[in-house]
């Protein structure tokens, strides 16, 4: 009888839990089971891996072959088991030595041929290992930049499992010629999420596009503060304008004068861009703000999260740390983005299946576009909108109320004059100069924050807002009153509060004072207060 035992991980989510790969030979009929809740992927991997090891110049075990998954009670699912699986049975069919491979974590797919394909979810497997307390792990060569990421941990990336079988029994390593130099690796298109290819706005690692400036965008006073504001504090934005009037090059724009991510936040988003398949080829890590627009014929799974099998991460999880972008609001299914409530108040999405919960991260800027009508030309000023009230009506009320109150800034991006295009030097300010005003306003909010679990001014409690971080004397007279007179909900006055904190950071107020929390006022409501939009005006 032989038995081996080695290592790999399970993913649940984002997080991982570390496996024990147990093999067992024993005298019998030659046959190979497979038990421990493995799924369909997982299950076909007997195959891939006898071909694999007979492949690589390996004798395959002409006995009764066990391969146990412990904990049995977790669910696993995918190929990366593979080279776990087969570096088990080698080491009970004593090829490689048991004792080498108990403590260390493997993590790739293999092909009929031997190579060792790269899987999903390399990066928090890897956390997950050191967790665990393992310092070794081997991982496809491909992925050997990702898993480094993790700190304390040896990585070993292999080409093909010959090269790992020399690597651990002290053999001459074996040159293999890499895969289609020059071009992607043709099985990444595999790891991708269903969905999630170059026509939804969630390719390539979330970078802002280097030719998109605030700049670029004429006029919009409001609608450019409103912009400053979102990205100081992680305000959530609410355009509303006719078409062509700037809208999509606004929330383009956005992600551009956001902060770069600190190391942490990068650690999250690329788990997240990991397990989906996202991670471009050549850059393992994620250091901007992603940027996420889907269509808005997108299902609620795909939003959200979900789908048949083990749950993946939706548009919300992939714009974590950075925007989303709906454009079209309205023109979104009613429950779909009603689904975003949770989300948007708690920073996470919890999704519950008979195998389990997953909890994916999804703490996100959301910008909402949408027209004022339906042929989009419907305006106080003017009576060009050939839409009838009832049609007016039912259109505005396919955002509904309770998912607006957690927007927290609401302005109206007007038309486009020939006055505003023709006029010299109508170009605005440049993203540069907008980011580094937004810098140094979330400077001012993590030195107040500071020994607080928040990072921005959106994510401070209500309660906290009004024990600790109080406004100027008097400032909050006119929100108060607001709230009295119904313009404003208890949720809504707490928002406002944190806008004007935004506000106060931008200008460099020690605290909000009352111009502060009018704009703010202004910007959530759409009413007028009498304040100038500009933030310079308020310095």
């Amino acid at each position: 009888m032989g038995f081996a035992r080695t290592c790999s991980v399970a993913l649940v989510g984002v997080e991982g839990v570390v496996v024990e790969v147990q093999a067992d030979l024993e005298p019998g009929v030659a046959a190979f089971t497979l038990v421990g809740l493995p799924d369909k992927s997982l299950t076909e991997s007997r195959d891939r891996v006898r071909a694999a090891v007979v492949n690589s110049g390996g004798e395959w075990p002409q006995k009764k072959l066990t391969v146990g998954l412990s904990p049995a009670s977790v669910p696993k699912a995918g190929s990366g088991f593979d080279l776990a699986v087969a570096c088990a049975v080698l080491g009970a069919a004593a090829r490689i030595d048991p004792r080498v491979l108990a403590e260390i974590v493997m993590i790739g797919e293999l092909g009929l041929d031997g190579r060792v394909r790269p899987v999903r979810g390399i990066l928090p497997a890897v956390l997950a290992a050191a967790d665990a307390g393992y310092e070794q792990v081997v991982v496809p060569e491909s992925a050997a930049a990702e898993a480094s990421l993790v700190p304390g941990v040896s990585v070993l990336g292999v080409r093909s499992l010959r090269q790992l079988i020399a690597v651990l029994t002290d053999e001459p390593v074996p040159e293999e010629d890499p895969d289609g130099q020059g071009r992607p690796d043709p099985l990444l298109a595999g790891l991708r999420v269903p969905g999630t290819g170059a026509a939804t706005g969630m390719h390539g690692g979330g970078a802002p596009q280097p030719d998109h400036d605030l700049a670029d965008v004429v006029g919009q006073t409001s609608a450019r503060t409103a912009v400053e504001v979102a990205a100081a504090g992680g305000h959530h934005l609410f355009l509303e304008g006719p078409p062509g009037a700037g809208k999509t090059m606004l929330a383009e724009r956005l992600p551009a004068v956001l902060p770069p991510l600190t190391r942490q936040e990068s650690l999250e988003v690329t788990a997240v861009h990991s397990v989906a398949g996202l991670l471009p080829p050549g850059k393992p890590l994620v250091e901007v703000a992603p940027y996420c627009a889907p269509h808005h014929s997108a299902t609620m799974q795909s939003l959200v999260g979900g789908g048949p099998g083990v749950a993946r991460p939706g548009a919300v999880s992939l714009a974590h740390r950075g925007v989303l972008f709906l454009d079209e609001a309205p023109e979104f299914h009613g429950q779909t983005l009603d689904a975003l409530r949770q989300p948007l108040e708690s920073g996470h999405v919890v999704i519950a299946r008979s195998a389990g919960v997953v909890r994916f991260p999804a703490r996100f800027l959301m910008v909402l576009a949408a027209n004022p009508c339906p042929c989009g030309r419907f305006s106080q000023r003017d009576s060009l909108c050939d839409c009838p009230p009832s049609a007016i009506r039912r259109y505005q009320a396919r955002l509904s109320g309770p998912l607006l109150d957690r927007v927290d800034l609401r302005v109206e991006a007007d038309p486009v004059t020939r006055a505003q295009l023709t006029e010299p030097g109508a170009r605005g300010e440049s993203s540069a100069a907008v980011a580094d005003r937004v810098r140094a306003a979330r400077e001012r909010a993590a030195a107040r924050l500071a020994g607080t679990p928040w990072g921005t001014n959106s994510e401070v409690p209500g309660r906290e807002l009004r024990s600790r971080f109080h406004a100027g004397a008097g400032a909050m007279d006119e929100a108060e009153r607001s709230l009295e007179r119904g313009v404003l909900t208890a949720r809504g006055i707490d928002r406002v509060l944190r806008v004007a904190w935004t506000v106060a950071d931008l200008v460099g107020h020690d605290r909000p004072d009352a111009g502060d929390v009018c704009l703010a006022l202004q910007l959530r409501t759409g009413i007028p207060r009498g304040v100038p939009m500009a933030l310079g005006a308020l310095t």
